[in-house]
C-alpha cells in the first residue's frame, strides 16, 4: 500500500523552493496539538527524521524491550535505527508512524511455532497437542539470572508451561546452596539447575559438585561464560562472539567489540533485548545448551506426577 493511500485526507500540495516551507523545524514534530497523519511503518517506505535530518528506506521493524523500532537504510548504505511514533515526514507530510498489525500466524512464526497436522511445533521442537496450561510443579529449574530465564522462557516456555514447571532465577551460582537448603529438595520436589561455565576446576564445577550430593538434586551447564554465547552467532548477524579477557565484564567487553553502545546498565540490557530479539526456535542456539536443558525438563518432571 502506498503512503499516500494510507492517508484518509491527503494535503494538499504546496509547490516551493523548499519543499517543508519556511521553517521545517519551527514547530516541534512531537507536539501532539500538530495535525499528523497516521501511516503504517512498513518496509519500502522512504522516511525522513525530522530531528536529525536522516532520510532512509525502512528495511524492517521489530520490537525490542517493549518499543517498536524501524531500522532506516540512507545515502552509501547507512543504517540507523529509530523508535516508531512522532517526528518524522514521508514526502513533506508530517506522520505518525504506527506498527505493523501482527496477526496470529505472525505471532506463531515469531515464536518459531507451525501448526502440523492439527499439533503444535513449539520454538524448542516439541510436539504436542494445545492443552491449557497445567497447575505447576512442587519441582523447579533455577538459572544463574534473568537472561538465562528469559532465553529458557522463549524457546522452552511452551513446554515448560504444558508440563506445569517454573523457571526461577539465582541471581548467581554463589547463592545455589543457600537456595536449595531453604527449598528441601525431595523426589518428589526435584530442583534442576543450570549453571554457565560448567567446565572442570571451575568456581562453578565445585559448587555443583556439593548441590550434587543432595537428594533430589540435578546440576547441568554449558562452557560459556555467559548464556549470550549460547545464541549462535550467525542469528545475531556476527561472524563469531567476540574474545573478552577474563577479569573484565564479559557482557559490557561483548558490546563494546561489537561496536554496540556498552557504557550503562540500560545499554547492556538494550544489547541483550537485541540478542533475543534474534532469537527464534532451538535452531537459533548451539547444541550443547539444547541437551542440558532437556536434560533438566525431563528431570524435574519424572516420575510424572497427576494433572491437576
Amino acid at each position: 500500500m502506498s503512503f499516500n493511500r494510507q492517508l484518509r485526507h491527503p494535503p494538499t500540495p504546496q509547490f516551493s523552493d523548499d519543499r517543508y516551507g519556511r521553517d521545517v523545524l519551527g514547530a516541534d514534530p512531537h507536539d501532539k496539538r500538530m495535525h499528523v497523519f497516521p501511516v503504517t511503518a512498513q518496509p519500502g517506505l522512504v522516511v525522513e527524521d525530522v530531528a536529525s535530518g536522516f532520510v532512509g528506506e525502512i528495511l524492517s521493524i521489530r520490537k525490542i524491550a517493549g518499543t517498536w523500532v524501524m531500522t532506516l537504510e540512507g545515502r552509501r548504505s547507512v543504517r540507523r535505527e529509530f523508535p516508531l511514533g512522532r517526528g518524522y515526514w514521508i514526502d513533506g507530510v508530517p506522520v505518525d508512524l504506527q506498527p505493523p498489525v501482527i496477526t496470529q500466524a505472525d505471532l506463531a512464526h515469531q515464536r518459531g511455532e507451525k501448526l502440523v497436522a492439527g499439533h503444535t511445533v513449539t520454538a524448542s521442537g516439541s510436539l504436542h497437542t494445545t492443552q491449557r496450561a497445567r497447575r505447576a510443579r512442587a519441582s523447579r529449574i533455577w538459572v544463574e539470572g534473568k537472561h538465562d530465564a528469559q532465553l529458557i522462557q522463549k524457546i522452552w516456555g511452551e513446554d515448560l508451561a504444558y508440563v506445569g514447571v517454573v523457571v526461577q532465577e539465582l541471581s548467581g551460582v554463589d547463592h545455589l546452596l543457600e537456595v536449595l537448603d531453604e527449598f528441601a529438595p525431595s523426589e518428589t520436589a526435584r530442583a534442576g539447575v543450570l549453571v554457565d561455565h560448567l567446565v572442570p576446576g571451575s568456581k562453578e564445577s565445585r559448587i555443583a559438585n556439593d548441590a550434587m550430593r543432595i537428594p533430589g538434586v540435578m546440576v547441568v551447564g554449558h562452557s560459556y561464560v555467559d548464556v549470550w554465547q549460547a545464541v549462535k552467532p550467525h542469528a545475531v548477524g556476527i561472524p563469531a562472539w567476540p574474545d573478552v579477557p577474563r577479569g573484565e565484564d564479559i557482557k559490557v567487553g561483548t558490546l563494546a567489540r561489537l561496536g554496540w553502545p556498552h557504557a550503562t546498565a540500560q545499554d547492556v540490557g538494550m544489547g541483550w533485548a537485541r540478542i533475543l530479539d534474534s532469537v527464534h526456535s532451538y535452531k537459533d542456539l548451539e547444541p550443547s545448551i539444547l541437551a542440558p536443558v532437556e536434560t533438566l525438563i525431563d528431570f524435574v518432571t519424572e516420575p510424572d506426577e497427576n494433572p491437576t
